[in-house]
């Protein structure tokens, strides 16, 4: 199926619709009575009726007519909203899902028994509601009833077309009310010359006659009502006594670009268009900036090529420097400084929200909360922090685990709660923030927090950690990332096999970050997730060690200083004096076996790593470098200290250290790893 395929921008919108009506109906379980919640849901199924129907989902179609129906009387206001309303309404939602995705693999057995137990809960309309309805008379009110008719106004706005939307089979529905005369309106349309086929510039003044509801006419456009302007007048009211002038453009251009982006016209567009003061040229009017679909395939292929140029640039500029020809190094210059913005802008195309990630889980904790008889409620924060496209879908199993287990071991029931002076209904919170050139993710409860002893209890039972042995919390908490390690007392369908907080490290620091956990007893634990914001290019300090170049992440690096006197030589003193500060340093010359003399001069780079701070002393700097990203073949998988290596303008490799796993290598794990890969790799 290909992206020009109609089908594939049905199964995108689609998703897009579900999503949109799992939210809505979420929200709906705290706010029942919220009307525009549930126009929202409504909506939503509307839309995925129609276009199911128009390209060819015919049982999509039949079942979302069947579940639409059954949410019109809530909408109506006939049915109220219910806890087990909103369930039923999340399964049928799923089986959409599964109709589309997959249409074999559901028996319709399934959407039988979702509808029919839809149709069950929908019939318990309060008998109370019916009669005060028949014992009151309806308020007369031309938003219901005009029975003469109606004068209809309607603008599109000019993307219309482009979008999918038929306006002619949206008037034949209109006619499908009552007697219809449609007239058009010219007045916009632009000459032959300036005329753009995909750009809709015409309106239509219609006169419906009947006795037809304010709502039966706003049905007809429900799914296209926020790409348009619509003003039923009914007959019988004055007609004003002059029309305004018709409009080039009916209303503000809607486009699907981020809300900071767009301009202040946009959020008129739920009044009416004022008449024109003055006639703009016809032609004239500035295009509106829109979105397109590409695939991740392509913006991954684009990366790579980016990367490639990176490396030919860093190339010119060494050639470059070799030569005294000075217009040579003015082009050197100037290709150095179109790579780095044809980078830095492939870079943002591939940034994105973590808000999309972020929605997802509010079913899990909907679910999860009623599965083990838990109320939770969910809050996030900072769902408009962006991170690398990559680094976010990795990012979903391992969060999917971390509010698991905050869910089903973190936090207590409603009876120990109480017990505990708490409030009965959890907490889960989830949050992003950019802290420097990292953004950190924190899942936290406000459950009963870790149990040190009893973690090392069981440690120590799964022969994990010898009896006695001297551990801080920051290393007990840690064992819980051990693979197998659980300390639930049984086997259950949600946790006690000790293979969720493995597959979180292993996911982390495959994506160059690192874990923190914080926990109060009695208040709750934080999980800090500290990512990179992407996983394709960075800055990069490239530094000599004997014969060998290293990258160090410049987002780790906070400074460099010259090694003292005192701490040179393999029997000086192992930290320096910063301003006060004692920082410890590793040597990376013993570390990497490096041959030859040191420099006289060596120099200590002062890297932080979460919360701790220490040098990494090097025999020279040799400056900051675009670092393109390339993984560590499979032979090199238990070489822990390199996150991967980069290609250097002489064509030569050059190591990618990781400092955070630096760490365990400067305490004896493994320190002849960098020499070997090293020279593997070069």
């Amino acid at each position: 199926m290909t992206d020009h395929d109609p089908r594939a921008v049905f199964l995108a919108e689609a998703n897009e619709l579900l999503d949109r009506l799992e939210s809505a109906l979420l929200d709906l379980g705290d706010k029942p009575d919220d009307p525009a919640l549930i126009d929202t849901a409504f909506r939503a199924l509307h839309t995925i009726k129609g276009s199911g129907a128009m390209f060819g989902f015919e049982r999509v179609a039949a079942f979302t007519h069947d579940f639409e129906t059954a949410f019109d009387l809530v909408r109506r206001g006939q049915v109220p909203t219910s806890a087990d309303l909103v369930n039923v309404s999340l399964a049928a939602k799923d089986h959409i899902r599964t109709l589309i995705e997959d249409p074999d693999a559901t028996a319709p057995v399934i959407g039988e028994a979702i509808l029919g137990e839809l149709e069950r809960l929908v019939s318990r309309a309060p008998a109370q509601a019916e009669s005060e309805t028949a014992s009151r008379p309806e308020p007369v009110s031309d938003a219901e009833v005009a029975a003469a008719g109606w004068r209809i106004g309607i603008g599109f706005a000019p993307e219309v077309l482009r979008n999918g939307t038929n306006p002619l089979a949206l008037l034949d529905e209109l006619r499908d009310l009552g007697p219809c005369t449609v007239v058009p309106r010219l007045a916009a349309l632009p000459d032959l010359a300036a005329l753009d086929p995909e750009s809709l510039t015409l309106g239509w003044d219609i006169t419906l006659r009947g006795a037809v509801t304010r709502e039966a006419i706003e049905d007809v456009f429900l799914f296209v009502r926020d790409a348009m302007v619509l003003s039923p007048t009914p007959l019988d009211a004055p007609a004003p006594a002059t029309e305004p002038a018709p409009r080039s453009a009916p209303v503000p251009p809607l486009v699907s670009v981020p809300v900071r982006a767009a301009e202040p016209a946009a959020r008129e567009t739920a009044k009416p268009p004022e008449p024109e003061r003055r006639s703009p040229a016809r032609g004239t009017e500035p295009r509106a900036a829109s979105t397109m679909r590409v695939e991740a395939e392509r913006l991954d292929e684009l990366l790579d090529r980016v990367g490639e140029l990176v490396i030919a640039q860093a190339r010119l500029s060494q050639l470059a420097g070799h030569h005294a020809d000075a217009g040579l190094q003015t082009i050197a210059e100037e290709i150095e400084r179109l790579s780095a913005q044809l980078r830095d802008t492939t870079m943002s195309i591939r940034m994105v929200p973590i808000g999309a990630l972020f929605s997802r889980f509010r079913r899990l904790v909907h679910d999860l909360s009623g599965d083990l008889g838990k109320p939770v409620s969910f809050v996030t924060a900072g769902e408009e922090t962006e991170l690398d496209k990559t680094v976010i879908e990795r990012l979903a199993d391992p969060l999917v685990h971390l509010i698991r287990n905050a869910i089903d071991h973190g936090i207590e029931d409603p009876a120990r709660r109480g017990a505990a002076g708490k409030d009965a209904t959890g907490r889960i919170t989830l949050t992003a923030e950019h802290v420097g050139a990292q953004v950190h993710v924190t899942v936290r409860d406000d459950g009963a927090g870790l149990d040190v002893a009893r973690i090392r209890a069981k440690a120590e039972e799964r022969g994990l950690v010898a009896p006695g042995a001297v551990l801080t919390d920051q290393q007990v908490y840690q064992i819980l990332f051990a693979p197998g390690f659980s300390t639930a007392q049984k086997v259950s369908a949600l946790s006690g096999r000790g293979v969720g907080m493995d597959v979180v490290k292993k996911t982390i620091e495959a994506l160059r970050g690192s874990i923190d956990i914080v926990t109060e007893p009695g208040a709750g634990t934080a999980i800090v997730l500290r990512l990179p914001l992407t996983l394709a290019i960075i800055e990069g300090l490239l530094i000599r060690v004997g014969e060998g170049r290293y990258v160090v992440p410049l987002a780790a690096v906070e400074e460099c200083v010259e090694l003292p006197e005192d701490g040179r030589g393999d029997r000086g003193r192992d930290f320096l004096n910063i301003r006060g500060d004692l920082v410890p340093f590793l040597r990376l010359r013993r570390l990497f076996d490096a041959t030859g003399a040191p420099d006289q001069h060596q120099k200590v780079i002062v890297v932080s790593v979460g919360e701790a701070r220490f040098g990494l002393v090097a025999d020279q700097i040799l400056g900051n470098h675009q670092t393109v990203i390339k993984s560590l073949s499979k032979l090199h998988a238990d070489v822990t200290t390199f996150s991967g290596a980069t290609i250097l303008g002489d064509g030569t490799a050059a190591l990618i250290i990781d400092p955070a796993m630096l760490t365990a290598a400067g305490q004896g794990c493994g320190a002849a790893d960098g020499l070997r890969a090293y020279r593997e790799v070069a």
